[in-house]
């Protein structure tokens, strides 16, 4: 089983989305907590991840070591790549606040 953490920017984009759309997010969330990096296909590291619902996609990060999924972002097709780029550019400060994370829990 999988804690999940998000980011602002993810919590933002939840906000801005559909009824719709958020019921498939929080499914997609409930999956993530049981599967973990079974869900989604992988982005440039095995454990940067993309889960596609409809024309959006959620972006996710799996720290298997501590047991946690960090939700980064949700895009449209057409921000897709420069919301990857974006990510990865950051991927070490999400490490750094999912270790800051682990150890308050």
């Amino acid at each position: 089983m999988f804690r999940i953490f998000t980011t602002k920017e993810f919590d933002d984009n939840f906000e801005k989305l559909d009824e719709s759309d958020k019921k498939r997010v929080r499914k997609i969330m409930a999956q993530l907590k049981e599967q973990g990096a079974d869900v989604g296909k992988p982005l440039q590291v095995s454990y940067f991840r993309e889960k596609r619902f409809g024309e959006k996609r959620l972006y996710f990060i799996v720290y298997s070591t501590y047991a946690i999924i960090f939700a980064v972002a949700i895009s449209d097709k057409k921000t897709q790549q420069e919301t990857i780029n974006k990510i990865i550019s950051e991927i070490k400060n999400y490490e750094e606040i999912i270790k800051d994370k682990s150890k308050k829990v």
